[in-house]
């Protein structure tokens, strides 16, 4: 296992620094200090290395694409309805940054911070540690927040993502990754031939503002009935039919507390015979499918489904849907929530 770092450019007058860890086996992930950004999963191939992940080259091509890409989001991913909750009878107002509502944590959220890093290997795994305190000036959540995003790399090629949270006051807690997944070869454009799996017999029910109603929908018989494996194509062609022309769109999912039991999500290329199965310990997957991202430069073509986002988190906007989960962060109550994701190449 080896460390490495290197220049990615320049925002806001300061450095992005791109930390990479590289095992036995030539696989090799990157994170930047900015945004926390997932920015490689590299594999070896009789070609070279390919990264399986949506991607660009430096920090100015990664802003201009906009989606979030591969970003690390927080406090809370997703909506929060009118950018305010009541936690313990006391009301909180945010600032809101779509329409009236908020969307993942606000325009001074995670996604939008630099990091402190550190960087270690113990046992043969090698781990990229953000970290940083975040106060209520900072994100405008209540409390005072000391968090930890791990991103390790095992010898098995496996990639775990540990986040970490402490506070001082009663506030919110619901993390992510917007990582895109292509596992095709660096000439696929998009995921049309490439099939999903997931554990998900529900998906939620949606205003038009893309607020859970609280409503579970069935997927059985529908474009969104995963449970058997489906080639990509095949659903995202019916998603035409949406106004997002795609997937957009919040699963329930059965979570993974041990990694004996089923992944919530299995992403398979049939032509490469590449798999990534991905473990959560909590309830929903958000998938995106890229849809309408254009003009900008990456790694593959930017345009409709050039990858799928898969977004372990609990379900969205539950400080007001108390069926969802409790995401609530107490003091003296740390919390730690997991995603692991095992990749055949």
């Amino acid at each position: 296992m080896e460390i490495s770092q290197a220049n990615f450019g320049r925002y806001q007058e300061r450095n992005v620094i791109k930390y990479t860890l590289t095992n036995d086996n030539g696989v090799s992930i990157s994170v930047l200090n900015y945004g926390g950004i997932w920015q490689a999963y590299n594999v070896p191939t009789d070609t070279g290395q390919l990264n399986l992940l949506l991607s660009a080259n430096n920090i100015d091509d990664y802003l201009h694409a906009g989606y979030g890409i591969a970003q690390t989001i927080g406090p809370v991913a997703g909506r929060i309805a009118a950018a305010q909750f009541v936690i313990d009878g006391h009301d909180y107002h945010l600032t809101p940054n779509e329409g009236q509502n908020l969307i993942h944590g606000g325009n001074h959220s995670w996604r939008k911070q630099f990091w402190a890093v550190a960087t270690d290997i113990k046992d043969g795994v090698g781990r990229i540690i953000l970290h940083r305190r975040f106060t209520p000036v900072d994100d405008g959540f209540p409390g005072n927040q000391v968090v930890h995003v791990v991103f390790s790399l095992h010898n098995d090629d496996s990639v775990n993502i540990d986040y970490y949270a402490e506070t001082d006051q009663p506030t919110l807690f619901n993390p992510t990754n917007h990582t895109y997944w292509n596992l095709g070869d660096g000439n696929v454009p998009t995921v049309e031939d490439q099939t999903l799996q997931l554990n998900s017999d529900y998906h939620l029910a949606v205003d038009q503002g893309k607020l859970p109603t609280g409503q579970f929908l069935e997927n059985v018989r529908t474009p969104y009935d995963f449970n058997r494996g489906v080639r990509l194509g095949n659903a995202l062609n019916e998603m035409l039919k949406t106004p997002e022309k795609g997937f957009d769109d919040y699963f329930v999912v059965r979570p993974s507390t041990t990694f004996d039991q089923e992944p919530i999500a299995t992403l398979s290329d049939p032509k490469s015979g590449r798999q990534m199965k991905m473990y959560s310990d909590r309830n929903s997957l958000v998938i995106f499918s890229a849809n309408g991202l254009s003009d900008a430069k990456l790694n593959r073509p930017a345009r409709d489904w050039a990858a799928l986002a898969l977004e372990a988190q609990a379900l969205p906007d539950a400080i007001h849907h108390p069926s969802f989960g409790d995401i609530v962060l107490r003091p003296a109550e740390p919390k730690h929530y997991h995603v692991r994701y095992e990749i055949k190449y």
